[in-house]
């Protein structure tokens, strides 16, 4: 009873841990400006089955994409005997499911064989990530704590699978010396060969499974409260991340109500506007931005595909996407701590442009979309940079030479060239 009541505790502090963790996120995201993104509901639907759920854009890099995926589909599977733990912790049951007979046998089965995937996975990402050091894990942005928090994850689901299948093979050797409240039930094709490294003795299998029990329960809610201060907290956002990803063609400019409405009043004095939100043009700060650009941001996974394929960072400019998600997410985080503290409207002088994004980072983007393209939950850096850009020309008048050039020409010329439109067809003549 008294093992019970400490899980209860433990399971009503956790979730109640979370939720509150939760709640915040939910509040910053929120902070953005609204934005429709609910058209289009069936295309929206199976954007999710193939991107999220299938996985179908991580495959562009085959190796990785395999280990991702055993983790992904291992993390969903084996997950379904917490609910097995869950019942067992609350009630003093064990193993409450064994009485499945064949099926139970076959699940546990599966989820062992999966378990040593994920602990071979996670072993492979470390390697890559601190042995071979694939250069899209480095980049200026990836400081000591990126680092870590990626090292942090794969080592707990290691150190998860590990407690797994050391239960496991504990628990079946405690059903073999007939020992009560283990009842004979499951099949264990790998942590059989666990067993010659435990002890024969009940007391000791008892203190092994047992410890690795709570091992494995705990550490499941000790990683649900990491997730919110973490990378890996698209483990939540990557599905309606999908969902509201943008469906129209990669690159499509959309325009602003509030200048739609003085062009069109200008060209035609009969015509009534239509209501636009009252605001600055582009985005200075998080709030400036849609609350879909700020989920993006919390949905950022880090993987450093967006940067490597960027052309920008490529060529050896400041530019790199995956920074600009990063930026993002740290200078929301900072707000909502803010408003934690002082309430809403409170300024403190810093603002996401200048002061997480430098000038020099939002012009280097060519605007080839490489990067969205390349990120495998549609996450949309260029839609961030574009709106820092319309407040650099829009509110403040600063731009580039060459962008200062251009927009002259099209004001003056009608197009980008400094050639007049009466010369334009000069060259027809001259053939």
């Amino acid at each position: 009873m008294v093992s019970q009541i400490i899980f209860i505790a433990f399971t009503i502090a956790a979730i109640a841990l979370f939720s509150y963790n939760l709640k915040k996120i939910i509040r910053n995201i929120k902070i953005g400006k609204a934005v429709d993104r609910t058209d289009q509901p069936q295309k929206r639907l199976m954007t999710v089955l193939k991107v999220a759920f299938g996985q179908t854009k991580m495959f562009f890099r085959p190796v990785p994409a395999l280990l991702h995926f055993v983790v992904y589909a291992g993390f969903i599977i084996i997950n379904l005997e917490v609910l097995e733990i869950m019942i067992d912790g609350i009630f003093g049951t064990h193993r409450i499911f064994g009485g499945l007979g064949g099926l139970y046998n076959g699940l546990i089965g599966s989820f062992e064989l999966l378990a040593f995937g994920v602990w071979f996975a996670c072993i492979i990402f470390l390697i890559r990530r601190n042995i071979i050091k694939l250069k899209r894990f480095s980049g200026v942005e990836m400081t000591n704590w990126p680092k870590s928090d990626a090292n942090y994850i794969l080592i707990v689901e290691i150190l998860l699978m590990s407690a797994f299948l050391l239960m496991n093979a504990a628990d079946a050797k405690l059903q073999a010396l007939g020992s009560g409240h283990y009842i004979v039930a499951g099949a264990f094709p790998i942590s059989q060969h666990l067993q010659g490294l435990l002890p024969d003795t009940e007391s000791s299998l008892i203190l092994i499974e047992r410890g690795c029990w709570w091992f494995h329960i705990i550490g499941i809610f000790a990683f649900l409260n990491y997730l919110p201060y973490s990378k890996h907290f698209h483990i939540m956002l990557a599905f309606p991340n999908t969902y509201f990803s943008n469906l129209e063609p990669l690159g499509e400019f959309n325009n602003m109500t509030s200048v739609t409405n003085e062009v069109k009043a200008m060209l035609d004095p009969s015509f009534v506007p239509e209501e636009a939100e009252a605001g600055r043009f582009g985005a200075k700060d998080v709030n400036d931005l849609t609350w879909v650009n700020l989920m993006n941001a919390y949905t950022c996974t880090e993987c450093g595909r967006c940067t490597s394929v960027c052309p920008a960072n490529i060529t050896g400019k400041l530019l790199s996407p995956r920074k600009i998600m990063m930026d993002t997410r740290d200078r929301l985080e900072e707000v909502g701590k803010n408003i934690d503290k002082r309430g809403n409207g409170f300024d403190d002088g810093k603002s996401l442009i200048d002061t997480y994004i430098s000038r020099e980072e939002i012009w280097a983007c060519t605007s080839c979309n490489a990067c969205t393209q390349a990120c495998p939950i549609n996450i949309d850096p260029l839609a961030i940079i574009t709106d820092l850009r319309r407040y650099a020309v829009m509110e403040e008048s600063q731009s580039p030479s060459s962008i200062a050039n251009m927009l002259g020409n099209i004001e003056n010329n009608g197009a980008p060239w400094k050639y007049s439109p009466a010369d334009r067809l000069n060259w027809a003549k001259e053939n």
